[in-house]
């Protein structure tokens, strides 16, 4: 799974990526994080599964939203609080549950022979 965290110049998407790359690794689980900027983002959404987005990029979101379905790749608001997530197990539980909300709307696959 790979996390892309947003804002606006990088600084505190750096610090939310390292919390919850920690977080992650902590429960066993095998994400990586990396920070962006809103600038690097047509890029970056290449090599994203889930995109999270700061609280101060809300104005960007129903583009964010556009360009990412275009991937296949889940879009997160982050709370306003969320740098007050200081060990990062919010932040997972914010992806967790997108992704769950993501794999109960999407159509069943087909089996295959």
């Amino acid at each position: 799974m790979r996390i892309l965290v947003v804002c606006g110049a990088g600084a505190s998407s750096t610090f939310v990526a390292q919390r919850v790359r920690h977080a992650a690794s902590e429960v066993g689980l095998a994400y990586s994080a990396f920070a962006g900027t809103e600038h690097s983002l047509p890029i970056d959404l290449d090599s994203a599964d889930v995109v999270l987005v700061g609280p101060h990029l809300a104005h960007a979101i129903p583009r964010i939203e556009r360009d990412a379905a275009t991937r296949g790749t889940t879009v997160v608001l982050l709370p306003s609080d969320i740098f007050n997530d200081l060990d990062g197990t919010r932040t997972l539980a914010l992806v967790r549950e997108a992704l769950e909300r993501e794999a109960s709307t999407a159509p069943p696959t087909e089996p295959t022979d």
